[in-house]
């Protein structure tokens, strides 16, 4: 019966366990009440004291998101650098769920990037294309031209897509989702979105807590981030006044460039002034152009269309608008969860938006092609292999 118990027992690095908490951002009670456990017995672990069950290394190993066999190795492995953090200095400090989502963008962009290089495929042409000193309505000129968008002329009602859709055709690879798992979602406040301006597989992230405009400007601005090869994390993503300068030198260069490609000064200078006159027009033409009306007012007192009094007025009013558009959102949102009692969004399609659409059909093709293993590919998609054609079949969609 020893024996046994003995045998049970996981062996691991007291101090690889420990660093893998810690690189969850998992604190010792919310680690040991994954194995049921008080935070004493989990530091005791960590301490080399004594060991954990085979069985609950195994939990810990899922909830940190890490290789059960990593918890053998004899020292702490090499990790993926942590991105540079363009956020302010007051900003919320990363919690598991945003660590978690870089983790796993980093893994899949560093897969393709190697790929990418070892077929030789040339380096995308628009990373890096220009810098922080260049004038950020040339950069957003620029996106514009190489993305084939024109702001004024919208193909669809739903503006976001149109941008995925034209940045991924082009080689960036686009991932959104707001959680991790149900019971893990993702915190705007931490972060709305990263960018990875890799010459050979940009990828960006946004964070889909926030409703589609800002979400859209977040795509704008941490495209802005690829056209300049600045990698990093962003957060309080929104165009700023002249006046202010609150924000990293970076993260100002990129609110300006994505505020130049999504309200192009001549498309807003031409709009008939009746349009200042009240928040509703306002509200209406900001959501043509799929960008909130704070953005839009920002705008047009950055160009002096409006003055400051009349930016405040009409700002005060967009936020009741804005209020009550969020109400009328929230009931929605109620529906539409009822709704997923009934049925609800596609976990496949969350799936493929998470995975990045582009990225999801490279890797079925190099399965299908006998290029990748069955299990690397599920890896890499973060789905069994008898489900590949339930989230191949909404690439289609």
């Amino acid at each position: 019966m020893l024996t046994h118990k003995m045998a049970d027992k996981a062996y691991i690095t007291p101090n690889v366990l420990r660093w893998a908490r810690e690189s969850a951002r998992m604190t010792e009670e919310t680690a040991a009440a994954k194995v049921s456990k008080s935070k004493d017995i989990l530091r005791d672990w960590e301490e080399g004291r004594s060991q954990p069950t085979i069985k609950q290394a195994q939990t810990l190993a899922k909830a940190y998101k890490r290789p059960f066999a990593l918890f053998f190795l004899p020292e702490i492995p090499r990790d993926f650098q942590p991105l540079q953090d363009f956020r302010s200095k007051n900003a919320k400090e990363l919690g598991t769920a945003s660590i978690f989502i870089i983790r796993e963008i980093q893994q899949k962009q560093a897969w393709i990037s190697e790929i990418n290089e070892e077929n030789n495929e040339e380096k995308i042409s628009f990373v890096g294309r220009f810098s922080i000193k260049d004038n950020p309505e040339a950069v957003a000129n620029d996106i514009l031209k190489t993305l084939e968008i024109n702001p004024s002329n919208y193909k669809t009602d739903n503006p976001i897509k149109e941008w995925i859709n034209k940045a991924e055709s082009n080689g960036v690879f686009i991932s959104r989702t707001s959680f991790i798992h149900s019971r893990l979602k993702l915190d705007s406040e931490e972060i709305q979105g990263f960018a990875i301006a890799d010459p050979f597989a940009p990828f960006i992230f946004i964070n889909s807590e926030d409703w589609e405009a800002p979400q859209l400007f977040t795509l704008a601005h941490e495209l802005a981030h690829v056209w300049i090869a600045e990698t990093g994390i962003s957060n309080e993503i929104e165009p700023g006044l002249k006046s202010k300068g609150k924000f990293h030198p970076v993260e100002s260069f990129c609110n300006e460039v994505a505020a130049n490609a999504l309200i192009p000064s001549e498309l807003i200078c031409n709009l008939e002034m009746g349009t200042f006159n009240s928040a509703k027009e306002v509200f209406k033409v900001s959501k043509n152009l799929g960008v909130s009306s704070f953005a839009f007012l920002v705008r047009a007192f950055n160009l002096n269309l409006i003055s400051f009094d009349v930016y405040k007025e009409l700002k005060n009013q967009a936020e009741i608008e804005y209020r009550e558009f969020l109400k009328r959102e929230e009931e929605k949102e109620a529906k539409q969860k009822n709704n997923e009692k009934k049925g609800g969004p596609n976990p496949y399609l969350l799936r493929l938006n998470k995975n990045s659409r582009l990225f999801t059909q490279i890797v079925l093709d190099a399965f299908r092609g006998g290029f990748v293993e069955p299990t690397q590919a599920s890896t890499l998609l973060s789905t069994p292999v008898n489900k590949f054609s339930s989230l191949e079949a909404q690439l289609f969609k």
